[in-house]
Parts: structure tokens; C-alpha cells; sequence
């Protein structure tokens, strides 16, 4: 008996409609995620299961952990691919009721057509049958993106990042638009002086000026984001415990920045206030070029000490902070808004307890410039599974406008993510419909069946306004109607 039905998540009659009518035809447009623009630009062939499903997913790796499996399997070098997909093979059964029983049994069927339940006794045949398929050209990394419709896709690069695969993809014919988003969580990092150092001297690099002050710094920072425009960024993106909000001087920053040069640690008070000088700065940069800054907010990051020495960060020992968030982020919205400096802006958060508390915290600085102006993006890390997805769209049907909310990312390291937007739409759709056949919503598909494709993909296509566009036929073919646009746009920068 097949697992993952056509009417997966979709409970009733409605829901069904609604899904196959108006979202499963609707291209992906994933505007944030943490795939490596090299592997895109390579086209990265992947040998077997493990490179694609297992290699980076710290996700996998907390599941196998709480297992029992021990860590060579999940993060060792000594432990061959094979033994380390058996690994999570044998603790795929232990996730029934988790989202990754899901994400991986819908991910086997839509990558692969399996059908079959993973476990220890299925490891090895469904090893192979995907390895034979990993081995074709459509599922490349590029091949990927065509598999699954996806028109518009952006990355996370750090701004000293040379930006060269993505030269590359705007000089090919991939046929969906890859962008990069301007990342600077490192220039805020005064408290931690020799990591800070080091990325001063790359930033003094990428952008060839001397930095041994604040304004020098500031004009580096402005130059890289001056390059990133011209190599198609439209987007900004923040990942912080809470918004920033102890304003500073420039003056004071300056001081601060200056003993962080010269190898003093910022006090706590001194990274709040210098952090809060560059949020300033940086939001002015992205409402200069009508860029959307994103704000991720809440996590508790590098909780386990002692693993995060031995195995790094992003392995799996990040969790959902309690930060007070509300006081700080409206501090900051308000002060970008008095300085007629706020941008485009999507804020994502982490603890569920805060949701409703975000989704009022937009409809203050609604402007009525543009449908949305200030959104709260989809539910995040810890909150991207059903039950967390349903409680961001009800929160914000509750209090602000569902019709014109910009949709689902993948935020994700993998190539094996691209179903989660299948996962979203199905959840939207379930929801929707069960609306409709309690008789809560009208059944009237002229109001229904838009809002849906808006929420799918045409609402995030407006409000982020990318340079280019990518046409698909509904088959996984594209052409992007941007590129010659493009490449002029490199070539001059």
C-alpha cells in the first residue's frame, strides 16, 4: 500500500480541488535558501544517496542522534557512505509523527518514484535505485531545478563572497533565475576579535580598499553591496537572536569597531550598540536600491559547547530561543520609518510563541505603497513542518492579510528540499478547503483558486521585483528572458 497518495494531507473533497487545480501547477519560487552556488554552477553530479539526502543535514543528524546512532555515522570521515545510510535507514521507522517520516518518504517518491517505506530491511535496494538515477543528467543539480519547475531561486552569500558561480549561471541557459542575497551577520561580530579581524582583511580585499576605520569600513561594506546589485541581488538577509535596537553614535560605534581592530572583545552593551549602528546602516543601503531585507529572529545558536569545538557550527545543536522580541524589532522598524529608510521587509521567527505577537508587529508599518509591504515570512527551521505552517497562516489570517503573504522557502542546504513547497501548498490547500466546506469560506473559485496561485508563486514574483524573468512551459523547460540583460550588467560591473 502506497504511503504518499495524490491525496496526501489533503483531507477533503475541496482541499483536493484546490490543490490540483490552482498549486501543484505553480513553478517554485524560492527566494531564500543555503543551496552552494558552486555546486550550481558546476552542474555537481551526485554519486550516490548520502552526497544528495545525507551529507549536510543536521536535521538528520539530531534524529539519528536521539537514536542512539553514534556521531561517526552522521558527521565522521571514517564511516563509508554506504554504512552511514543504513545508519538512517534503521531510524526512519523511530520519526513516525516527526516531519522527516514525510519529508523523506515524499522526497523518495518525487526524486526517485519509490514507494516504498525506508528501513533497515528496503536500505539497500532503495540505495541502489537511486544511485542509478542520481547517475542521469535530470537529476544534476541543475537538472534538479528544471525536475521541479523552479523559476527563480536565490542564495545566502557572505559579502566578501567573489560572486563567480554566479557569473557563471547568468552566462548560461539554465533556465531559471539563481540570484545571490547579501548576508553581513559577520560584520557585526566586535565581541569575537580574531574571527572579526580575519573577515575585515577579506572584506578589505574583495572591495580593494584599506579598512582601519569606521568610515572606511562603512564605504567597503557599501561597495560589496554595490556589487551584489549588479550581479542581480535584490535581497538582504539577517540572522539574529532579536532585532537590534540600542542605538549609537557614529561616533561611539566607531570606538568600538576600532578596539575590536586592534584584538579588544566588545562588551555585550558594545556589540548591542554597534550592532544596532550597522542594522541602521545596512537598512538604509537596501531602501536606496529597493531591495527586501530579511530579518530571521530567535534562534539560540551553538547551544552544546563541547560538540560545537569538535564538529563546528550548523551540525544540529541550535534550538528555539526566548529572546523578548518585540520591544527591539518595532524600535528598529520605527527608527528606519522616521528616517524614511525602511525597506521592503520579511521577518521570520523561530519560537511559536511569539507568532501572533509578529504577525500584529507587520501591520504597523504598512504604508499602503504596496500590497504587504512588511510581511512575516513562513514558518521557519523548527516551525517548517505541518503543525507550524497552519499555525502562521492562521495567526496571520487572523491579523493581517493571508491573500497577499509571499509564500514558502526551502531555506535549506539540500538539493533533496524541493518537495516542501509540494508539503506547503498541500497544507494551504487542506486548510483552505476544510474552511470551505464548514462553511467558513465562500466556495466561490474566482476568490479561492487566485489567492492560491498568489500565495504559490505570483505574490512573491511582484513583491520582491528580480531583475530577469524565467518562463517555464510546465514540462521543467525554461528560458530565462533575462540573461542577455544580465551578462551586460556582469560585463560592466
Amino acid at each position: 500500500m502506497k504511503f504518499i497518495t495524490e491525496d496526501f494531507l489533503l483531507q477533503t473533497r475541496t482541499a483536493r480541488r484546490l490543490y490540483r487545480q490552482y498549486a501543484a501547477t505553480e513553478p517554485i519560487f524560492d527566494y531564500h535558501c543555503h543551496l552552494p552556488p558552486g555546486d550550481l554552477a558546476a552542474n555537481r553530479q551526485f554519486n550516490n544517496l548520502f552526497e544528495i539526502w545525507l551529507e549536510g543535514d543536521h536535521y538528520k543528524w539530531r534524529a539519528m542522534r536521539a537514536n542512539g546512532v553514534p556521531e561517526r555515522y552522521c558527521t565522521g570521515r571514517d564511516v563509508l557512505p554506504l554504512e552511514k545510510f543504513k545508519a538512517w535507514a534503521a531510524t526512519v521507522p523511530h520519526t513516525l509523527r516527526n516531519p522527516l517520516y514525510h519529508w523523506t518518504h515524499l522526497e523518495l517518491k518525487r526524486y526517485f518514484g519509490i514507494d516504498e517505506l525506508l528501513d533497515e530491511a528496503s536500505a539497500a535496494r532503495i540505495w541502489r535505485q537511486a544511485n542509478e538515477q542520481l547517475a542521469t543528467p535530470q537529476l544534476s543539480a541543475q537538472g534538479i531545478l528544471k525536475k521541479f519547475r523552479v523559476q527563480t531561486l536565490c542564495t545566502t552569500d557572505d559579502p566578501v563572497d567573489d560572486l563567480k558561480p554566479h557569473r557563471t549561471l547568468a552566462a548560461s541557459d539554465l533556465g531559471t533565475r539563481v540570484l545571490p542575497a547579501f548576508r553581513p551577520d559577520k560584520a557585526l561580530a566586535v565581541h569575537q576579535p580574531e574571527s572579526f579581524q580575519a573577515w575585515v582583511s577579506r572584506l578589505a580585499q574583495a572591495s580593494n580598499r584599506n579598512i582601519g576605520s569606521l568610515p572606511a569600513f562603512l564605504d567597503a561594506l557599501r561597495a560589496r553591496h554595490d556589487y551584489f546589485h549588479a550581479h542581480g541581488c535584490r535581497l538582504s538577509d539577517h540572522g539574529l537572536n532579536h532585532a537590534l535596537a540600542d542605538f549609537c553614535s557614529e561616533r561611539v560605534a566607531g570606538a568600538i569597531f576600532t578596539r575590536a581592530l586592534r584584538g579588544r572583545a566588545a562588551t555585550p552593551e558594545e556589540h548591542a550598540q554597534f550592532g544596532a549602528f550597522l542594522m541602521l546602516f545596512f537598512g538604509h543601503l537596501d531602501a536606496e536600491k529597493g531591495w527586501t531585507k530579511q530579518l530571521h529572529l530567535g534562534a539560540l545558536r551553538n547551544t552544546n559547547r563541547r560538540l560545537l569545538s569538535e564538529l563546528g557550527p550548523d551540525t544540529g545543536f541550535d534550538s528555539i530561543g526566548d529572546f523578548p522580541q518585540m520591544t527591539a524589532l518595532g524600535a528598529y522598524l520605527n527608527r528606519l520609518e522616521e528616517e524614511k529608510a525602511l525597506p521592503k521587509t520579511i521577518i521570520y521567527n523561530v519560537n511559536p510563541a511569539d507568532n501572533y505577537a509578529f504577525a500584529g508587529m507587520i501591520g504597523n508599518f504598512q504604508d499602503g505603497s504596496i500590497p504587504g509591504r512588511v510581511q512575516w515570512g513562513s514558518g521557519w527551521w523548527f516551525l517548517d513542518q505541518r503543525e507550524g505552517m497552519e499555525w502562521q497562516l492562521n495567526a496571520l489570517s487572523n491579523l493581517g492579510l493571508l491573500s497577499r503573504f509571499v509564500g514558502m522557502v526551502t531555506d535549506s542546504r539540500s538539493f533533496m528540499s524541493y518537495p516542501r513547497h509540494e508539503y506547503f501548498r498541500r497544507v494551504l490547500c487542506n486548510l483552505i478547503g476544510g474552511d470551505v466546506e464548514r462553511g467558513e469560506l465562500p466556495n466561490e473559485e474566482a476568490l479561492l483558486g487566485p489567492m492560491i496561485r498568489n500565495i504559490c508563486y505570483a505574490n512573491a514574483e511582484r513583491y520582491l521585483a528580480l531583475p530577469g524573468r524565467v518562463t517555464h512551459d510546465g514540462k521543467g523547460n525554461g528560458a530565462h528572458n533575462g540573461v542577455r540583460q544580465k551578462r551586460e550588467v556582469v560585463r560592466r560591473s
